[in-house]
């Protein structure tokens, strides 16, 4: 009898340590033989929205800045300096006299031509009333206004030496620092001083080749100067060199700044904006949902499957037009609220694969807390600049536009 309750006794603890285990084993193989066979849980894929936003077509570059007009003064003849009539770094007018050079001998030459020409004229005069009379042949007078050809242009040759001992400005502008002083004595050709035409300001710059065709006269690009940081200025497209450089293959490019402020100097360095056009309502998808394949462009759209509430996917070739950064216009293939595959598109083998979309974004706002509570630092706002002067007059950009319009190359 004790050996039989000692078995019993074993047998039920058994039954009661094994029992709960067995049960819960069989239960899901229960479940899996219940369900479908075949069933799986569709991937996991992100997507995002076609949207529309404003695309400017442009092109970023460098370049360099250079007067309107520019030249340094030289004489045409040798000489010493008498007078100098300007100040380094003053205006001056056009037809304003800079230098002036000892003209004490071109002047007597001026007065010595003067009396010949009174000469000859006299001469010549006399000769014509004394072959009316027929007291003298034709041919003294003929000699005679031979002579007085001569001194009129010995006159002439003598003001126009006395004229090149004297430098005016050939038009309004900036005078430089001057490298001379009185009573130099200066060669032909010697470097007086620089003038700056200031009012308005090139840029001079090269795009690649491939925008030769969107470049036009009247385009407008912006100007950032690292010598002013936080200022941009608006250039305006003045002329496109028709000759391509054969070894970078760009063109070069002319464009014009208003610098009536003068805050703009020549050789400056630039960061050139070029704004070849401008869509209000461009569709634009992110870059990750561009799949390329043989040369093509292509998009994971989801699409509405055969069962309800369920999406699929529809593989969709498309033609792309300007790429931001993490944005991709596209001109063709999509429509606005359409939704594309932006991740997860390697697990996707076929087209019309069942998907489920996972929304990292509401994840990511519903933790707005931890970010809020962080303690914040004030920061110092950037310094304001200073309020731009009013303008006054035309600007001297559309004036030259205008004039290069009306007279075509």
């Amino acid at each position: 009898m004790a050996v039989v309750g000692i078995l019993v006794a074993s047998a039920a603890a058994w039954w009661l340590q094994r029992g709960p285990q067995a049960q819960m084993q069989l239960a899901p193989a229960a479940s899996n033989a219940s369900a479908p066979a075949g069933a799986s849980r569709p991937p996991a894929v992100e997507a995002a929205t076609v949207a529309i936003t404003r695309i400017v077509d442009d092109s970023q570059t460098v370049g360099s800045l250079r007067s309107r007009q520019s030249v340094v003064l030289r004489p045409e003849v040798s000489g010493r300096i008498t007078a100098l009539n300007f100040r380094d770094g003053e205006r001056v007018r056009k037809g304003q006299l800079l230098v002036q050079f000892d003209d004490q001998l071109p002047r007597a030459q001026v007065q010595q031509s003067q009396a010949e020409l009174s000469i000859a004229t006299a001469n010549h005069q006399r000769n014509q009333d004394l072959v009316a009379q027929n007291f003298i042949s034709q041919r003294s007078v003929d000699e005679s206004g031979a002579n007085l050809q001569v001194a009129q242009a010995k006159l002439a040759l003598a003001r126009a030496t006395a004229e090149r001992l004297k430098i005016v400005a050939p038009f309004d502008a900036i005078a430089g620092i001057r490298v001379v002083n009185v009573g130099d004595y200066l060669k032909d050709g010697a470097d007086i001083v620089n003038l700056e035409d200031l009012e308005a300001i090139y840029v001079d710059f090269r795009l690649p080749e491939r925008f030769q065709t969107k470049l036009q006269r009247g385009q407008r690009a912006s100007i950032d100067i690292d010598a002013l940081p936080g200022r941009k200025f608006v250039a305006i497209v003045q002329a496109i060199d028709p000759l391509l450089d054969a070894n970078g293959r760009s063109v070069g490019v002319r464009a014009c700044i208003d610098n009536r402020q003068m805050q703009l100097r020549p050789g400056m360095f630039a960061r050139v904006n070029t704004v070849f056009g401008e869509r209000e309502k461009a569709l634009v998808v992110p870059e990750e949902a561009i799949v390329p394949q043989g040369g093509k462009q292509f998009v994971l759209k989801l699409v509405p499957g055969a069962e309800v509430d369920t999406l699929v996917t529809q593989r969709t070739e498309v033609k792309v037009g300007v790429r931001r950064p993490g944005k991709v216009e596209i001109l063709e293939g999509l429509n606005e609220g359409d939704r594309v595959v932006t991740a997860g598109q390697q697990r996707l083998q076929k087209d019309g694969t069942a998907v489920r979309v996972v929304d990292l974004a509401s994840k990511a706002a519903a933790q707005p807390a931890s970010a809020a509570s962080a303690p914040q630092v004030a920061q110092a706002s950037p310094p304001t600049a200073a309020p731009a002067k009013a303008l006054v007059g035309p600007n001297p950009c559309l004036q030259a536009q205008a004039a290069g319009a009306a007279k075509p190359v």
